[in-house]
């Protein structure tokens, strides 16, 4: 076996061992606060919507195909749920040095052409995304805000139509926010997440 043969291994096995220690929370854990840069150039946080009951935390990016199909879904989740407390808060998982086109450039791009509105932010470093254990795109946490803290109540995905090709789909997270809405628990508290995998940069 030569060198360069060696050296793919270890770098693979290097890459699954990451991947695997990456653990997704789950429901009844604390949702961690962020600060991280809007396509604005603004900072953005839990904090920036004082008024929120909770929040639809969406890892999300510009290239990837489900990414793409779920884009018109998740302005409609944002249209239909901000007002009543729950704004969508989208977070680019994806390193641009492994997805060019998945830059901060390009992520402003995208949201001001779909008029994107809500905030669209960069992970730089991918501190986030770890710490939430976002591993597709896209990939949803909705949390509620309660007196002990931001809690996560459901992760996974948006519904059960990736193709958006079916006419009946159970609408996972509009079925968590109608039932909190409700003070109600959700049924469904996670579902698997279906998507592209994030992509990370190359480490020497």
């Amino acid at each position: 076996m030569n060198k360069f043969i060696i050296t793919v291994t270890l770098f693979l096995f290097s890459l699954m061992l990451s991947q695997a220690q990456t653990t997704t929370l789950k429901a009844g854990e604390t949702a961690p606060d962020f600060k991280l840069k809007n396509v604005d150039g603004k900072e953005v946080s839990f904090a920036s919507f004082p008024k929120a009951k909770g929040y639809i935390v969406v890892f999300t990016c510009n290239t990837c195909p489900y990414a793409v199909a779920y884009e018109q879904r998740i302005i409609e989740l944002d249209k239909k749920f901000k007002a009543q407390g729950y704004p969508v808060i989208a977070i680019n998982p994806n390193d641009p040095e492994a997805s060019k086109a998945d830059s901060y450039e390009k992520m402003q791009h995208l949201a001001k052409d779909k008029k994107y509105p809500f905030p669209y932010l960069f992970d730089d470093g991918q501190k986030i995304t770890d710490q939430y254990g976002a591993k597709r795109t896209p990939h949803l946490f909705i949390v509620s805000k309660t007196a002990k803290g931001n809690v996560v109540e459901y992760v996974g995905a948006i519904d059960n139509d990736p193709e958006g090709t079916k006419t009946e789909k159970t609408k996972y997270a509009e079925d968590v926010i109608t039932a909190l809405k409700s003070n109600q628990k959700p049924a469904i508290t996670q579902t698997k997440e279906i998507g592209c995998t994030v992509k990370r940069k190359v480490k020497a």
